[in-house]
């Protein structure tokens, strides 16, 4: 998904990481664009997709630093499919899928995120932030990234420096390949590339529908241009005002111990569950003892299964069309025969990490040292004796030894003069967990839609739940507000196959 698709990046050149792009002879200086004067918007030299010509594909030249517009600049990839009722048009609708690191250009060209009545109406733009696929990629060591992220739970004190040392190297190397980008990837320059997109379109009110950490950038977008906005959906919201790390390593972590009860009381009272009458809690509790001490193997490969792996497994209790694998799986490896066919694969990030600059960019998380580490993740076992862990607990620890500084900490959301947003949030969401959409919606005063299921993120064609997707249709196509309070029932029941309807990377958003 993240691969270079297509480039339209010929005559251009590099210096120190920014990219100059030619400036259209027509664009004229519009003053307060992004919330600066001096940017002149571009127009977009819109070409056929390579690999589906009928889409447009075309970028967007913005300032590197928008404090400084008439600067060096970069780019933003963005992706074009018409609307299908060009004569009844309502404009354009950018979206963003999430990340950070996730590529809007590439769910345009390869999936679908909009349903059909909004297609209809709306020009559908795919965006891809600044260090993303289409757009300048950030490009950074693979060998120290690797290396990173195995170091992410150290045991240790001198683990814990390794992994300080380890996050400061990585950010050079992104300096070493790609120049200053690195130093301006926080979400507010994002919101800033936005409102150039929005211009470079030429339209005079932004329509935006933003996913996962996709909805930070839209929760920024309204604080700092509330009056360009006509409608904006977040769907799985951030709540970019949690004070601590131990506060977001709770809030992560309780409803992955909270899907896993609800899994394993289905399973206990469920007689085509695999652990039916076998007590499952007490199963994984015995299983997850033996995976810390190093006992725990995989039946079919005789391999290791550690805390993490195990954890990861467990962690598709979140997916009811899973549940059934997941208790096959416990299954086999409490026997030692059978197959495993729940995934045990560790957490991975995005190859091309813009993670790492995005999340130290916008939070500020210190720990101070192993001791302070450990203390919070023992509080967490003891808080959630099943579970102990979650992948997103992990994020927590991207910035030890400040490998950035955090120009956009977090705070309490401040929106005034905006029309009414809409926000929707999935009371059983492992990654955007349902608290804070409360809270983002609270702050925002947007009006939440909750959906009582499964999974994360809520709105779709591939989403079960007309209930979410009528109301999101409404307010998109004719501003109707969803009703106070609306919340619609889950839709996901178990199956008795391996199901993967969310294709959300396990530790981004």
């Amino acid at each position: 998904m993240r691969k270079p698709k297509w480039s339209l990046l010929v005559g251009m050149v590099v210096v120190t990481g920014a990219v100059i792009m030619p400036v259209s002879a027509s664009a004229a200086e519009v003053a307060d664009v992004a919330g600066v004067s001096g940017y002149e918007v571009p127009a977009v030299n819109w070409q056929p997709c390579p690999t589906r010509p009928e889409v447009e594909c075309g970028t967007v030249a913005v300032p590197l630093d928008w404090s400084a517009p008439r600067g060096a600049k970069t780019y933003v990839g963005i992706a074009r499919i018409k609307a299908k009722d060009p004569a009844n048009r309502l404009g354009a609708l950018v979206f963003d899928p999430g990340g950070p690191g996730g590529s809007g250009v590439d769910y345009v060209l390869n999936g679908n995120r909009i349903t059909a009545p909004v297609a209809q109406r709306f020009d559908v733009i795919g965006f891809d932030p600044r260090g993303v696929n289409t757009s300048q990629k950030l490009l950074c060591d693979n060998t120290v990234y690797n290396d990173m992220r195995a170091a992410k739970r150290p045991t240790s004190q001198a683990e814990f420096d390794k992994l300080a040392g380890l996050n400061r190297q990585f950010i050079k190397t992104c300096r070493d390949h790609s120049g200053s980008l690195v130093d301006h990837l926080d979400t507010r320059t994002t919101a800033r590339d936005i409102d150039a997109v929005r211009a470079a379109l030429g339209e005079a009110k932004l329509n935006y529908l933003g996913f996962s950490y996709g909805t930070l950038m839209g929760q920024q977008y309204a604080e700092m241009f509330p009056t360009r906005i006509r409608a904006m959906v977040n769907d799985g919201n951030m709540d970019h005002s949690l004070p601590s790390a131990f506060d977001f390593m709770i809030d992560q972590t309780a409803p992955v111990e909270q899907n896993f009860l609800e899994f394993a009381q289905w399973c206990d009272t469920t007689p085509a569950c695999a652990l039916y009458g076998q007590d499952t809690r007490k199963t994984y509790g015995t299983l997850r003892e033996r995976a810390k001490a190093g006992t725990l193997t995989d039946p079919a490969t005789g391999q290791p299964v550690d805390f993490y792996a195990l954890a990861n497994l467990a962690f598709n209790s979140g997916r009811p069309p899973e549940w059934h694998n997941v208790a096959n799986s416990l299954k086999a490896l409490r026997d030692g025969n059978g197959a495993v066919t729940a995934s045990m694969r560790a957490p991975v990030e995005l190859v091309n990490d813009i993670f790492t600059g995005v999340w130290c960019s916008d939070w500020n998380y210190p720990i101070k040292d192993f001791v302070e580490y450990n203390s919070m993740r023992t509080e967490l076992a003891r808080r959630f004796p099943n579970m102990q862990w979650s992948p997103y607990v992990d994020n927590v620890m991207t910035c030890i030894g400040e490998p950035l500084p955090t120009t956009n900490p977090q705070r309490p959301l401040k929106i005034t003069g905006a029309p009414p947003l809409v926000m929707i949030g999935n009371i059983h969401d492992y990654a955007t967990v349902y608290k804070w959409n409360r809270t983002a919606a609270a702050q925002s005063g947007s009006h939440l839609i909750t959906y009582e299921g499964w999974y994360h993120t809520a709105y779709g064609p591939t989403k079960p739940s007309q209930c979410i997707n009528g109301a999101v249709e409404a307010y998109l196509l004719n501003l109707t507000v969803p009703k106070a309070g609306l919340s619609c029932p889950a839709m996901e029941k178990p199956t008795t196959s391996n199901l993967t309807a969310d294709a959300t990377t396990v530790g981004s958003y």
